[in-house]
């Protein structure tokens, strides 16, 4: 494993706090913050969308994700955080540099930055971003947003972005900014990240929530980073995981419910025991989806995390 783990840990273990299942206000977050990172949690996630739109014709959005994300690192002093993952269609990408550098600032470099491209056309629409060349788009976006963060500087006219002689100042904490994370599986999407990035991220809908479906995901990857020149074991490789406790009924998720995928369940030694699954494939993290994400879901985790410790 390429990654130093904390504590005795095999695998970093992450928890995504509620986007849309129901809504949560802001004193639930920061106590849900709080609780994880008490209870021994290495990260905290956050979603990065506006809008959904459901077959019944519900709505339903979660709050901005960096405003979320600035204000539970200065509630938080431990845990890292980040957006798992940050569209870079809905900001200017000096201006989401901008914003990732103010994070990295107010947690005292505990940013971890999830980049991808978006896939949800209703917000696209709705919020007046263009969903044509989504991936040109793309690279254009994380070219400006990577060198800037790393180097401080860029002068770059693109086809769809320009940041002409632009500087990024105050520089973030992180000596060459913040770790960069990928979370796409789309070759285009490696071919463009993989030489660049620290991390890599799945869904856990992309391999059926399941080892067997994870482990051709990981060989696409590992053949991703060699056909670029890297070598796949400086890459680290994180999933998310849906898990479901006592009371879940099918976490509603985007446009779409948990309900036919397969969760993990079990007891606080039945759970570490499929954490160490992960961590022998070759993950030096997963983010937990939990089934309910509640305060006492966090809590009722903390003997996992306890148990996973344990050599």
């Amino acid at each position: 494993m390429s990654a130093t783990q904390p504590r005795t840990r095999p695998i970093r273990v992450g928890i995504q706090l509620p986007e849309v299942e129901r809504e949560v206000r802001w004193p639930e977050y920061v106590a849900m913050a709080r609780a994880a990172e008490e209870v021994g949690f290495d990260t905290i996630w956050l979603g990065d969308h506006l809008l959904y739109r459901y077959e019944d014709g519900s709505t339903r959005g979660p709050w901005e994700v960096w405003t979320l994300l600035s204000a539970i690192a200065a509630s938080t002093s431990r845990i890292k955080l980040g957006p798992l993952v940050a569209a870079t269609a809905f900001h200017a990408p000096a201006m989401l540099a901008k914003l990732a550098a103010t994070v990295d600032e107010v947690s005292g470099g505990r940013l971890i930055l999830g980049l991808g491209a978006g896939w949800n056309d209703t917000e696209f629409r709705a919020f007046g971003f263009p969903f044509d060349h989504r991936i040109s788009r793309f690279e254009e976006a994380f070219t400006i947003i990577r060198t800037l963060l790393a180097e401080g500087r860029i002068d770059f006219d693109g086809q769809f972005f320009q940041a002409r002689d632009c500087e990024l100042r105050p520089m973030p904490p992180t000596p060459g900014g913040p770790p960069l994370m990928v979370g796409s599986i789309g070759p285009r999407m490696l071919e463009i990240t993989l030489p660049h990035v620290q991390q890599w991220n799945v869904w856990y809908r992309q391999s059926n929530n399941s080892i067997a479906g994870l482990e051709p995901i990981l060989r696409q990857v590992d053949d991703a980073c060699r056909a670029v020149g890297r070598d796949p074991d400086t890459l680290e490789k994180t999933s998310a995981v849906l898990v479901r406790l006592p009371g879940g009924a099918g976490r509603v998720m985007g446009e779409t419910s948990s309900a036919s995928i397969p969760p993990l369940e079990g007891s606080p030694a039945e759970l570490a025991r499929r954490m160490r699954e992960y961590a022998e494939l070759g993950l030096v993290e997963v983010q937990l989806v939990v089934d309910p994400i509640t305060i006492e879901s966090i809590h009722a985790l903390g003997p996992m995390l306890a148990e996973l410790d344990r050599r």
